[in-house]
């Protein structure tokens, strides 16, 4: 049997790749031959030929994030997220082999009906909550690079050309610092419209861009609709979903020949541009922006018990599912703050990032006899990758002894966290852990290193004390 895969994560940085080794090895294992294309942030690598489907007897896309199917059209083709990817790998080869995988075909053609009900069930699963992340995902994994750039000239246009007053640092007119301030400004203002446009081409394709980024931009300026501040990203959510779904309703329209040429790029980006836009300026816009406000202003207030609440909260997101849809979430909302002018939620968040990497390479480190030898290799890894900020380094971990590792990890990264929240650190840029130090990015260094290195020992502590000797396990 051969078979292909594509894997393709929201980032495009650690969940592809630990997908498409998994993959690879799992069928080598079952003595399958296949060969996996990835999509991560520097694009297509190992990309698949069109001898090689002819060839193919089925296909994995595990994706949380749009992939083209056309290409594979009347070849059993299986869809799952790459978490499925990598944690059920085996049983979904083992479909293929049981003939368990529908053929995918045109929109035009009657569809496969001997789906298991296996199939169905996840078919009807993945309806709703899958094709949502993946939409909101697809959004965000464009937005990301602005948010960044933005962040980081920023950040170093104030750590290395501001003048400390008695408001804080102040960059001073005509200065070159003060120009790469203002177009770290500029990546910014990019943020909303980025995201709500690739959300919009996720659901409607290239007719939902332009509508949803300018839908995005008149969420992100509140003078569209008299308010004195825009709705910010739960606004460019929101223009971004229904820019993609009027888009996308307008596709479906039957329209007369003579106009179907230019219906995608004409008739539907302009009907869908007037449509969220008014939408957004009479009737939602002003709501959102004063949720966000309201939403904003609680989080610059919050003070005590509250701030600990909340750092409990992210750091448990961000140690769960370690890279999945419920550290995306958190991930988001981090992002999303530095853009509103509070960098003091992503701290946190970028102290409990590197946590699990961290705290279970220490962890392969400090008691080796509770470790196989391929986790005591995983371990020197994932150190790597914790100095650097990447959570799936723990995966491998997890995948295998999930009952100890994940809460280990949590409650190393909610000990990071509330440290950090307390400390005051801020992050102006979207990514964790001590390589962000590099790039002048976070506020209050010394506390953002203690809430590293308790969280660190906590999860190395706790994992040890929890797990058994290796000969036990056998």
């Amino acid at each position: 049997m051969k078979l292909l895969a594509v894997t393709a994560c929201p980032t495009g940085i650690a969940h592809t790749y630990i997908a498409a080794e998994k993959l690879k090895k799992t069928a080598a294992d079952l003595g399958i031959t296949i060969k996996v294309e990835t999509r991560g942030s520097i694009g297509v690598e190992n990309e698949i030929t069109p001898e090689e489907i002819m060839e193919a007897d089925g296909v994995i896309i595990a994706a949380d994030k749009d992939v083209e199917k056309e290409r594979f059209r009347g070849k059993r083709v299986l869809e799952c997220s790459v978490a499925d990817a990598i944690h059920k790998t085996e049983s979904l080869i083992k479909r293929f082999q049981d003939g368990e995988v529908p053929v995918y075909k045109d929109k035009t053609e009657k569809a496969d009906t001997a789906i298991p009900a296996e199939g169905k069930e996840l078919k009807q699963e993945s309806k709703v909550k899958r094709y949502l992340y993946r939409d909101l995902m697809n959004g965000v994994s464009f937005m990301i690079p602005f948010v960044v750039i933005g962040g980081l000239l920023i950040a170093i246009s104030i750590g290395l050309g501001g003048v400390p007053t008695d408001k804080g640092f102040v960059i001073p007119e005509h200065s070159l610092w003060k120009t790469i301030n203002d177009i770290g400004t500029v990546g910014f203002q990019f943020m909303v419209p980025i995201l709500a446009g690739f959300i919009a081409m996720s659901i409607a394709d290239r007719p939902g861009l332009a509508p949803g980024m300018i839908g995005g931009y008149i969420a992100a300026n509140g003078s569209f609709y008299g308010s004195a501040a825009g709705a910010g990203f739960i606004g460019g959510i929101v223009a971004g979903f229904i820019a993609g779904y009027i888009a996308k309703g307008l596709k479906a329209l039957k329209a007369p020949k003579m106009i179907q040429p230019i219906m995608p790029i004409l008739v539907i980006p302009l009907l869908t541009s007037l449509a969220v836009s008014l939408i957004f300026i009479y009737i939602i816009g002003a709501p959102i922006s004063a949720l966000m406000e309201a939403l904003t202003h609680f989080l610059n207030t919050m003070q005590g018990a509250s701030k600990i609440v909340l750092a409990l909260i992210l750091g448990a997101m961000i140690t769960f599912d370690m890279g999945g849809p419920i550290n995306k979430v958190a991930f988001l909302f981090g992002a999303a703050m530095i853009g509103q002018g509070n960098p003091y939620i992503m701290g946190p968040i970028a102290t409990a990032i590197c946590i699990p990497p961290l705290g279970m390479g220490l962890a392969t480190l400090l008691n080796k006899r509770k470790y196989y030898p391929e986790e005591q290799e995983a371990g020197k890894a994932a150190l790597a990758m914790g100095l650097v900020g990447i959570t799936e380094g723990a995966i491998p971990f997890a995948s295998r002894d999930p009952l100890r590792v994940i809460p280990s990890i949590m409650a190393g990264g909610m000990v990071g966290s509330v440290i950090s929240m307390l400390g005051h650190v801020g992050d102006s840029v979207p990514h964790g852990g001590p390589i962000v130090m590099l790039f002048s990015a976070i506020h209050n260094i010394p506390m953002f290193i203690i809430g590293i290195i308790a969280g660190v020992l906590v999860t190395a502590f706790m994992v040890n004390a929890l797990k058994k000797p290796v000969s036990d396990q056998q």
